[in-house]
């Protein structure tokens, strides 16, 4: 598969991996020669993931909604699309406890339409062009539910215990169902935790850099004590350029950032040294973390199995200090980031 001229369609491109996947693609000047961003520019898309890119001539951007089976359709046709990455979806936990119709709406549904879209234009294509097609989604360790001892395997069973996990699990089984039913070329990633710039200020690290900041607080849920493998998202979108041009169709991978932290102990470090950077005494620092009842089904751990990935000769993993700081000092150099955006008060988890 290398070498080909790829023209790739990135759903869900405006948002945080989203935006590092368009840039990864950017970088292969010799193989990509169309990255079309398609994403609806909902609370966690935004044009500033992606400002930086739009200025390459390869590269054009489209507000619209994967479930828009004429619009998906003419971006297809027009651009002469031989991939799709699929990142559009709902994907913060807590919202998905308190609205799971949209989720199920977005991530599955939409999962759907984009699936029919996309094979209706498969179908249509030379043998030759068929063969080389790719359709790669996107999913999440989450699916899989908790695992107290061991790490995940890509073979083990779904266990969501959220609506957001449920949702892409019925995905997951959606996208394996049109490549056993009409051969659509399919692959399908599990990734754990995605930290670093241009995240959400919802989620966890963002938000504790933000409460350092300006003196406010962020909750940790039922005492911190939950484990989480933490994946730089740099390095996802590494992984995913290479898993489109390695993987095998039909195959399903697990990508974890070989991290491990409880919540606590990953908040603590953050605000540490978020302190240290700002001059801050760090016990003042500390007590921006307040303890909060536990949510609903709250998985108490994910781990996730790189072998699989290792084995198809997957190496690069960035060193976590080096990431968590790197992340750190960009959010300090663009405090706008975490001030500009709103509703950004419910998650404390990673996804």
């Amino acid at each position: 598969m290398i070498g080909i001229p790829w023209r790739v369609l990135v759903t869900g491109g405006a948002g945080f991996i989203g935006g590092h996947v368009v840039r990864r693609l950017l970088c292969e000047k010799r193989d990509v020669t169309r990255v079309v961003i398609l994403d609806l520019l909902s609370y966690a898309g935004s044009m500033g993931n992606i400002s930086d890119c739009l200025s390459d001539a390869r590269c054009e951007f489209v507000k619209g909604d994967i479930a828009d089976q004429a619009l998906v359709t003419r971006l297809l046709r027009t651009y002469q699309i031989n991939a799709v990455i699929h990142l559009a979806a709902e994907t913060h936990v807590d919202r998905s406890i308190y609205g799971p119709m949209a989720f199920a709406q977005t991530n599955t549904m939409g999962t759907v339409m984009l699936l029919e879209a996309v094979r209706q234009h498969w179908e249509g294509l030379s043998a030759p062009e068929q063969t080389s097609f790719r359709f790669l989604h996107v999913s999440t360790d989450e699916v899989y539910g908790s695992i107290e001892q061991g790490k995940f395997l890509d073979t083990d069973p779904y266990r969501p215990n959220s609506p957001y996990s449920a949702s892409k699990a019925a995905a997951d089984h959606f996208v394996r169902a049109w490549h056993q039913t009409y051969g659509l070329p399919t692959l399908t990633s599990h990734c754990s935790n995605n930290f670093g710039p241009y995240q959400h200020p919802e989620k966890l690290i963002p938000r504790a850099i933000r409460a350092v900041l300006t003196g406010g607080t962020i909750p940790l849920y039922g005492g911190g004590a939950q484990v989480r493998d933490w994946l730089y998202v740099s390095d996802h979108a590494d992984f995913l350029w290479f898993y489109l041009n390695h993987g095998d169709v039909g195959t399903v991978v697990n990508i974890g950032g070989e991290c491990e932290w409880q919540n606590r102990a990953l908040l603590q470090k953050v605000v540490t040294i978020v302190a240290s950077r700002l001059g801050l005494s760090q016990d003042d620092a500390l007590k921006c973390i307040v303890e909060s009842a536990d949510r609903p089904g709250h998985d108490r751990r994910y781990a996730i199995d790189n072998q699989k990935v290792r084995a198809m000769g997957w190496h690069r993993w960035t060193n976590f200090e080096r990431a968590l700081t790197e992340t750190i000092d960009w959010y300090l150099t663009h405090k706008d980031w975490l001030t500009r955006r709103q509703s950004y008060e419910l998650a404390t988890d990673g996804h």
